[in-house]
């Protein structure tokens, strides 16, 4: 399992508290510091069963500086999303954890957090 982070968030140390108390053994990705390629974003949408919008952070600077409130959400405009996530990695919404069942959720929920340690 692998948990993206900003050590900053204190959802970020909220879901690691709870990895930690349920016994998970997982690997920690300061994202900011090691950002995640456009491929592997990809790979990580897929098994959140997500769109790069849905986990896209809009109220950033950085959001507001490339008009992403404007761009389109279709098939078409996937790409763009992608290339701005793996080019400005405060845009990705945190925590996301990859579980190694082969789903991913983002954890911002105990529910999500349950997901990835209790069996499916």
């Amino acid at each position: 399992m692998e948990i993206w982070i900003n050590p900053r968030c204190s959802k970020c140390r909220t879901a690691i508290e709870f990895l930690d108390e349920a016994g998970a053994e997982y690997t920690v990705r300061r994202y900011l510091e090691e950002p995640p390629t456009a491929e592997e974003l990809r790979e990580v949408l897929e098994r959140l069963g997500l769109e790069p919008w849905d986990i896209t952070r809009t109220g950033e600077a950085v959001a507001k500086e490339l008009g992403i409130s404007g761009w389109g959400k279709t098939g078409a405009d996937r790409e763009r999303w992608i290339e701005a996530l793996a080019g400005h990695p405060t845009l990705i919404q945190r925590p996301i954890i990859t579980a190694d069942d082969g789903h991913a959720v983002v954890g911002r929920s105990d529910e999500a957090l349950r997901s990835v340690v209790e069996p499916r």
